[in-house]
């Protein structure tokens, strides 16, 4: 129960996709990365925006889109594309409470949109001005994922902290 699952199809830039491993590693979230990567794994710029974390991700790997719906076609019910073309609120939409996939495309060109047609009623948006094409990658999977867990009430995450040099 309570399983976030975020897709990035084809990323180009090192630096979103390891901020984008942070979130996941600070939120408990699996990483879905599907190739081609426009970098390589071991990039310098990846391990430093992800920064100490990599060692607490589960992250998996796909050779391309029809190997990622191939792998996980029970799920389908579960997938939420997150699109500039979407018809739906991200915060409008009532996540279920197990396996929700939430889906990037590249950031320079987002998902193709043969897959956002055939799956439109999963599609949705980020509210942004219509004059603005879209914003980076990496702070929309933190808005999208942070809506799902808020939904969720924030499940194995600390809700509170406290200051480290006074009691």
């Amino acid at each position: 129960m309570y399983k976030l699952n975020i897709v990035l199809f084809e990323p180009q830039i090192p630096q979103n996709t390891g901020n984008i491993a942070r979130t996941c590693a600070v939120t408990g979230a699996s990483l879905h990365l599907v190739k081609p990567l426009g970098f390589v794994i071991d990039d310098k710029k990846l391990k430093r925006a992800g920064l100490d974390y990599w060692d607490k991700l589960d992250i998996t790997y796909y050779e391309n889109t029809d190997d990622f719906f191939e792998k996980n076609s029970c799920y389908s019910d579960n997938f939420y594309f997150f699109t500039t073309k979407g018809k739906h609120n991200h915060s409008e939409v009532t996540y279920p409470d197990d396996n929700v996939f939430i889906i990037f495309g590249r950031e320079d060109a987002g998902i193709d949109e043969q897959i956002l047609h055939d799956h439109i009623r999963s599609c949705v948006r980020i509210p942004m001005r219509n004059t603005l094409r879209s914003l980076n990658l990496s702070n929309s999977v933190a808005i999208a994922a942070y809506e799902v867990l808020r939904q969720w009430n924030y499940p194995d995450l600390c809700s509170e902290g406290k200051l480290t040099k006074f009691p």
